[in-house]
């Protein structure tokens, strides 16, 4: 077998499964020639809006945002580029036009939301008195704090005039429908793109918690606004929440699902770890090694799958993502164990500072390692999984898949017992 071309062929089965143009279809409600005006926000924004144009047989326009590089024509939906991970002018321009087309819904209308991740940054309304670059810069510490996205989540709600429910509740008394992809541990609809159409059971006491708990450092309006009921979000039961719908299309378990048919066809046993899997990311590295042991021990031959999203707590001043760094934890902690190969990649093509998806090694990297004297440790140290792989050559670069169903981790044992 061919490992790289077996790790390989799973990655592309997961996000070829994840992708707009079946699942959308899927999901879309019969349109009889209604009208529907759209907004959207995130990695698989443009995508969506292509395949609902196509759809859509009724009158339709309306405007979306997507990260840099991921936008295509989309007929009637305008598409927009804006910056990700940190939101800039761009996103704050077309935070601020999907607000008036939410508000200008007048009753009977229809307004359509396509969401996915990477919108919580693309959907950009500061408060009044709250700057870009003061959400920007927030943004940049919680990022590297290692903070989960359930916890960073929940402090852009609260300083956003968009996120937490508001945006459907300035639709309101318009029908709503979000039609969104997961790309969150668990696809809770409140941490999805910070849940901008539905109810947010989280406070603004909750968000100022996150901030000292992971001792960010705020300058005072953005405290100022959190002590202002104005910054409380849009909670459950209430009433302009009525008209608005939440449709989940894609989830991390759709991508493993369809990697694990991929394996099992070319006569692998997959196992399923789970899709939502969270924590330190060099600490599931080591902890998954260890489960790749214990299978390579027993004997034949199978691939043990994972998504969600971990975190990475940023110390040195290397490149990389959540991905690579697993990745490197895993490769150090195997110890050369013979007959075990693995790939760890976010479904978006883009992994934190790296310009690349992720990475992959093999029996040959890791003997192309040992010649190099490339050894693990500093790299982790210096939180420079990115430059490790990338001296093998064995970085996976996708460029934007324009979907986003969170990471994908597997992790190939095909060895004899000793």
């Amino acid at each position: 077998m061919d490992h790289r071309e077996f790790l390989l062929g799973l990655f592309d089965a997961a996000v070829s499964a994840a992708r707009a143009p079946g699942l959308l279809t899927r999901a879309l409600p019969a349109s009889r020639g209604r009208p529907a005006r759209v907004i959207g926000a995130g990695k698989a924004a443009a995508a969506m809006a292509a395949v609902l144009d196509q759809r859509w047989d009724g009158p339709l326009d309306g405007v979306v945002v997507t990260p840099y590089g991921h936008g295509l024509a989309a007929g009637r939906i305008e598409v927009l580029e804006a910056a990700h991970p940190l939101p800039d002018a761009a996103a704050l321009a077309a935070g601020q036009r999907m607000l008036g087309l939410a508000q200008a819904a007048q009753a009977g209308e229809l307004v359509i939301c396509l969401l996915s991740g990477g919108a919580s940054a693309l959907l950009c309304v500061p408060p009044p008195g709250i700057t870009l670059a003061m959400k920007a810069g927030l943004g940049r510490q919680l990022l590297a704090s290692g903070a989960d996205i359930a916890a960073i989540n929940t402090v852009r709600r609260h300083l956003s005039l968009v996120k937490g429910g508001r945006l459907a509740a300035a639709a309101f008394p318009a029908d709503l429908l979000c039609l969104a992809v997961s790309d969150v541990p668990g696809d809770d609809p409140a941490v999805i793109g910070s849940g901008p159409t539905v109810a947010d059971p989280t406070t603004r006491a909750d968000a100022a918690a996150v901030l000292r708990r992971w001792r960010i450092e705020a300058p005072a309006p953005l405290w100022s606004w959190l002590e202002d009921p104005a910054a409380e979000s849009v909670k459950p039961g209430d009433p302009r929440l009525g008209r608005a719908q939440f449709r989940l299309v894609a989830t991390p378990a759709t991508a493993l699902a369809a990697a694990a048919r991929r394996a099992r066809a070319l006569g692998v046993r997959p196992v399923l770890l789970g899709s939502a899997l969270a924590g330190e990311a060099r600490a599931l590295g080591r902890a998954h090694a260890a489960l790749a042991l214990a299978h390579a021990r027993r004997g034949g031959r199978c691939v043990l799958l994972s998504g969600g999203e971990t975190t990475v707590t940023v110390r040195g001043p290397g490149r990389g993502g959540r991905n690579t760094e697993y990745l490197l934890a895993l490769f150090e902690a195997l110890a050369g164990a013979p007959g075990i190969a693995a790939l760890a990649a976010d479904t978006d093509g883009i992994d934190g500072s790296a310009d690349s998806a992720g990475a992959f090694f093999d029996p040959a990297a890791r003997v192309e390692a040992a010649a190099r004297g490339l050894a693990p440790g500093p790299f982790l140290a210096a939180n420079d999984s990115h430059a490790f792989f990338a001296t093998l050559g064995t970085v996976l670069h996708t460029g934007p898949t324009r979907t986003n169903v969170n990471d994908f981790r597997a992790i190939l044992v095909d060895a004899v017992p000793r």
